[in-house]
């Protein structure tokens, strides 16, 4: 696919490292739920959506589980099996085909899930049993109260870690060009790196170290089985989201990328919501590729995310929603074509309506 020319910064092509894009603008990862509950895969519905947005730079794939325990949610595929992996290759060939590039965001909830969705018997893990008090969680049985999570042993964070590399190893054999460590939003990574999610004493909690220490681990060990150059690690930092609160972001956050920058991971993804300046606080602090997101109440716009780019405190932007009725967004912003509104009662589940039938401009 031709690179767009525009004056615009999010319309430039960006190289470096493995990272070749014809233009700035990512596709941030969305749970859509339509995929197959019992088996966890996707089908041609999938790779029609992806298909039809593969004019972002890059596309980062909805969370796919990395394990049984880390569902969260009816609809919600994975990554871990054979299966799974068989079927995702018919969506990065579909992908590719269009000309794009797609990473598979790797996802573990944690204490975000019910056992409902595990099956029934099985309880959300976590790294303390510290259970969400406000609203409640989606289920295939409807909207049911939180459950307190069941603390992880050290054995199960050791084991958590290696099911995330076995994750990425499969989504490679699926024909991702990379993968995403999800390490925000409230989720499993972002619970041991929150004082208030993270009560352990053992080498996974207390110091800035010890709760670091997960998502340092992980994050190495999928760089270890795939390739740094195709790694990247998205991160929330003083996201409130999902009851998280950490106490001192900038201390947990620095520390974070002192460890993970030299690695020369494909990129790293800050969400900025809350309080926290996170892009300009830590854009000095990772020397490699940064993408930028805005996570707030409406969908971000274009001149919000361009002064970003010009001022070079990020490299790339990711847009989640105005993709969602806009699968060809990078040529509405390049041509100034009106932008379309999402059917919002249909982003979640079903078929294809509201899902591919979106027309281009």
């Amino acid at each position: 696919m031709p690179a767009l020319t525009t004056t615009s910064p999010l319309l430039r092509p960006y190289e470096k490292g493995a990272l070749r894009l014809p233009n700035r603008i990512a596709m941030a990862p969305m749970t859509r739920g339509r995929t197959d509950d019992r088996t966890g895969t996707p089908d041609a519905l999938t790779a029609a959506y992806y298909a039809q947005r593969a004019g972002a730079g890059l596309i980062v794939s909805e969370g796919l589980w990395v394990d049984a325990a880390a569902k969260g949610g009816p609809g919600i595929p994975g990554i871990a099996t054979e299966e799974q992996t068989a079927a995702w290759r018919g969506v990065t060939s579909a992908v590719h085909a269009a000309g794009g590039r797609i990473f598979a965001q790797l996802w573990h909830v944690g204490r975000m899930t019910h056992p409902v969705t595990l099956g029934g018997s099985r309880t959300p893990l976590a790294p303390s049993a510290v259970r969400i008090t406000a609203g409640d969680i989606f289920t295939s049985q409807g909207h049911l109260p939180h459950v307190t999570p069941r603390a992880m042993t050290t054995g199960e964070a050791e084991e958590a870690v290696a099911r995330f590399a076995a994750a990425a190893r499969n989504a490679v054999d699926a024909g991702f060009d990379g993968v995403e460590v999800h390490g925000a939003n409230g989720y499993l990574i972002q619970q041991f790196l929150a004082e208030n999610t993270n009560r352990r004493d053992d080498r996974y909690g207390g110091s800035v170290a010890g709760r670091t220490r997960f998502a340092r681990e992980v994050v190495g060990a999928v760089a270890r089985e795939v390739g740094a150059e195709r790694v990247g690690l998205r991160i929330s930092p003083g996201n409130p989201e999902n009851e998280i609160a950490e106490e001192d972001p900038a201390a947990t956050y620095r520390s974070l990328l002192e460890a993970l920058d030299p690695m020369g991971l494909a990129y790293l993804h800050v969400i900025e919501r809350g309080s926290y300046p996170a892009l300009a606080d830590l854009r000095p602090r990772w020397s490699g590729t940064l993408v930028a997101n805005y996570n707030g109440s409406a969908p971000t716009r274009r001149d919000q995310a361009e002064p970003l780019l010009e001022s070079g405190t990020a490299d790339l932007f990711s847009f989640g929603r105005l993709f969602i009725a806009n699968p060809d967004l990078p040529e509405r912003f390049a041509s100034g074509a009106p932008l379309a509104e999402p059917k919002w009662d249909l982003v979640y589940g079903g078929g294809a309506e509201g899902y591919i039938d979106y027309p281009r401009a």
